[in-house]
């Protein structure tokens, strides 16, 4: 009969089937729905640096992006993205074998683990972990393995003989990152040496998402992985201009790694989206080329509204894990009174007119995560100053 459909199999493919709406979705209609201040998904309310937007501009009228860009990415933004690892962390690659661009971070991470993972392989990753990490392991075929970030004298930690426990001789593959969403957690050089050894010991392959490589604060340095012995052969290493400079929408990532990796991820990458943000690449390629003082000035004033939110959230009675990397702050609601952060969150709105997202939407042990809300504060200091007031309006006794 014309327009049925068979109810025989569910038309969702069966890797995908335990992946519903994001809960990124569900909490920005609620946001919308209830007027609130939305500190739930992670992107800026103000555009980056004018220069950088004016570049795109210039790129379109130019006519520079506006049909297919080349394959692995424009010439320019290849050598841009080159000279930026060497002139930050002294790596060098060559622009045309070892730099990718694609679209996104998002999709260098389903690209990598598309070419990398093979039916049955596990796949290591930080949990808590960004959602889309779990959904590309399972479009690849691959099993995941999480190892539980645990609270720790005021911040997450890795539990490094957990980490050496869950290898087995089925792991292929350890998908680190740092600075790590949802914590705020950056890796010490101690517990990244331990991870490089336990690579080249178990002969392993690493994607690192270092997207937010220039968000890190106080004492935190971010040191990339691909540096230490034995890991530049084996290591993907992933970056993103839109968290560092404030144009998410342009979807403009990257992928670093050896000529043999790098056509392995451009091989999965070309059926995905072939080609994306022609008149973007030019603008990024102009961006990464600012001066320190950028990247230096940009740090300086997520630090400060960082201290904003954290302290709203503190005087609140939330505990609050102070982050050293990213734009969020994950919060443990147990001294609310409160144990579980999906019907917090829910309830959130309502009670307080802020938006917050559970932090158990990151999690497999879903247990692990069930008292921790994430709160975002890449937003203008009196918005995230007006959040705090109401948070504190509400739930400070």
């Amino acid at each position: 009969m014309t327009g049925m459909t068979s109810t025989a199999r569910p038309l969702l493919n069966r890797r995908l089937a335990e992946f519903g709406t994001t809960i990124f979705a569900e909490m920005s209609a609620l946001a919308l729905k209830t007027g609130s201040i939305n500190l739930g998904q992670g992107f800026p309310d103000t555009d980056g640096p004018e220069e950088i937007r004016e570049a795109a501009v210039r790129a379109l009228r130019d006519g520079r992006g506006n049909q297919y860009p080349p394959g692995p990415g424009v010439p320019e933004l290849r050598t841009a993205i080159a000279a930026h690892q060497q002139r930050r962390y002294g790596l060098s690659y060559d622009p045309d074998a070892e730099v990718l661009v694609t679209a996104g971070a998002t999709e260098a991470i389903a690209a990598a683990l598309l070419a990398l993972v093979e039916p049955g392989d596990e796949v290591i990753a930080l949990e808590p972990y960004y959602d889309s990490y779990a959904a590309c392991i399972a479009m690849a075929g691959g099993t995941r393995v999480p190892v539980t970030l645990r609270p720790h004298e005021g911040a997450f930690r890795l539990d490094l003989d957990e980490l050496r426990a869950a290898v087995t001789d089925r792991t292929r593959l350890l998908l680190i990152n740092t600075p790590h969403n949802p914590t705020g957690t950056v890796l010490t050089r101690e517990e990244l040496a331990a991870i490089a050894e336990l690579a080249v010991e178990r002969d392993l392959l690493v994607i690192t998402d270092e997207v937010y490589e220039h968000l890190v604060f106080d004492e935190a340095e971010h040191i990339p992985l691909v540096t230490f012995p034995g890991m530049r052969e084996r290591t993907v290493s992933i970056g993103s201009a839109g968290k560092t400079f404030s144009f998410t929408g342009w979807k403009v990532g990257w992928v670093t790694g050896t000529p043999g990796l790098v056509t392995a991820v451009r091989s999965a990458k070309q059926f995905l989206t072939y080609v994306a943000s022609g008149p973007f690449q030019y603008a990024v390629a102009e961006a990464l080329s600012l001066p320190d003082s950028y990247f230096a000035a940009f740090r300086a004033d997520m630090l400060a509204k960082r201290d904003v939110l954290a302290a709203g959230l503190t005087e609140a009675g939330f505990e609050v894990f102070r982050p050293t990397g990213t734009y969020f702050i994950t919060t443990d609601i147990r001294p609310l009174g409160e144990t579980d952060g999906f019907a917090f969150c829910r309830s959130l709105p309502e009670r307080a007119g802020v938006v917050a997202i559970p932090n158990a939407v990151f999690y497999d042990h879903t247990e692990a995560g069930a008292p921790y809300v994430r709160f975002a504060f890449c937003k203008r200091t009196e918005v995230l100053a007006d959040a705090a007031e109401r948070l504190r309006k509400a739930f400070a006794h």
